[in-house]
């Protein structure tokens, strides 16, 4: 077996240097900060949703961008095997609300570690330098890889596996140079944004509820009045705009914000049809027949939201309930069923979750990650354009991504 080189050390770059060595290669790990796994440890709020307790079919239905091209890694590498691969490292897991899947400690540095002790149980080099370029040759099958470019050194390889992340949160090292290096290879890396990232309102509706939390609500995120994502769940107003797991799924489905009109539309009773969302109006109206409409929607709304509601209808909020209109309840209704929220745009890219856009899937051997530019050079994790929504399904990509480029490149010449 050949030399590996693996540029960086997060999720998805630990797994392509254990399958890697695991596959007899003889690794080397670049990685410039002084722990590996710096931004795993701080996923799920330092619990590190690892990954989802499903089948292949529903991770992919999770996965609004190029989903089908990890069909194989997930294949491969499901969300059972990664429990099971970790479970195997001595990390006790456990399925919470969602199926989300949880070490049992709850502290993420327990998997960061787990990796790592396999990592040097494998004898896997661990170097403290910066990547700055990959290095090729001219082959008979054209080029191909040769080694890597540090600071501090340089690392001759036969493979070279690129797993430096996207550029969220780049205080923990994902800054973009692996795009660099990979537009500098010829790739094409597709224009890069932040998904599952909070959304700023244009107005100041949101910003009068914030810290309101609202559950088991629909939403409906609208480009130019087409809606393009619809799910139920939880959000949080705040003094921007809007948050919570929601929010951060609909970010990924608007991908024309400053370009069109985009706006979320709440329905705050999912429950209830409009008839019967009519009729309990009409019973709570009739309960406070002499109260102004500010006053009589307590049963129906928190308490934060009603001057807001009352102000979005137009309708006077000192009008005494037995003077509304059928009309005036039309408006309530549509209200109710659709809340509406324009959205700005989003929130900076050091907010977002994960990374949309990067090196472009059509350039890339989807059984093995394998670039089909460059002999040799593999890709692996949040570098590729791939996202997913919350709740396990990006680092489920990483770990299968990983996997893939990891066992694939112990076999390169």
């Amino acid at each position: 077996m050949g030399t590996v080189t693996v540029i960086g050390g997060g999720a998805a770059g630990m797994m392509a240097a254990v399958r890697a060595a695991e596959g007899g290669a003889a690794v080397t790990l670049l990685e410039p900060n002084e722990r590996l796994g710096k931004k795993l440890n701080i996923t799920g709020k330092g619990r590190c949703n690892l990954t989802n307790d499903t089948d292949v079919e529903t991770v992919l239905a999770n996965v609004p961008r190029n989903g089908r091209f990890l069909y194989s890694a997930l294949s491969s590498l499901g969300p059972r095997d990664v429990m099971a691969f970790f479970e195997g490292l001595g990390v006790p897991l456990k399925v919470e609300r969602g199926r989300r899947v949880f070490p049992v400690s709850d502290r993420a540095f327990d998997v960061s570690a787990a990796l790592e002790r396999r990592l040097r149980a494998l004898r896997v080099r661990l170097v403290r330098d910066r990547a700055v370029s990959v290095l090729t040759e001219d082959g008979p099958d054209g080029p191909r890889v040769r080694g890597v470019e540090g600071e501090r050194g340089t690392y001759p390889a036969d493979a070279v596996v690129l797993a430096t992340g996207g550029i969220s949160y780049p205080a923990t090292g994902s800054t973009g140079e692996g795009h660099r290096i990979a537009r500098e290879l010829g790739h094409t890396v597709t224009p890069l944004r932040g998904s599952l990232v909070p959304l700023r309102e244009r107005g100041g509706s949101c910003a009068r509820m914030q810290g309101l939390a609202l559950r088991n609500v629909r939403l409906t995120a609208r480009e130019d009045g087409k809606a393009v994502y619809t799910g139920q769940g939880e959000l949080l107003f705040t003094h921007f705009g809007v948050s919570g797991p929601l929010v951060l799924s609909a970010s990924a489905h608007l991908r024309r914000m400053g370009e069109v009109p985009c706006r979320l539309d709440i329905d705050l009773k999912p429950a209830l049809d409009e008839e019967t969302l009519d009729r309990r109006l009409l019973s709570d109206f009739r309960s406070r027949a002499n109260a102004d409409l500010s006053n009589a929607l307590d049963a129906l709304l928190p308490r934060k939201m009603i001057p807001v509601m009352v102000d979005a209808s137009g309708i006077p909020p000192g009008k005494k309930v037995h003077d509304l209109t059928r009309g005036d309840r039309r408006i309530l209704r549509e209200l109710f069923k659709g809340f509406p929220v324009e959205i700005a745009g989003p929130r900076p890219v050091t907010e977002a979750v994960v990374t949309s856009g990067g090196v472009d899937v059509r350039e890339v051997r989807p059984a093995t990650m394998e670039s089909k530019r460059i002999g040799g050079l593999y890709f692996a994790g949040e570098i590729l354009d791939v996202d997913a929504y919350t709740g396990g399904y990006n680092l489920q990509i990483a770990w299968s991504t990983g996997h893939a480029a990891g066992i694939a490149s112990a076999g390169s010449p």
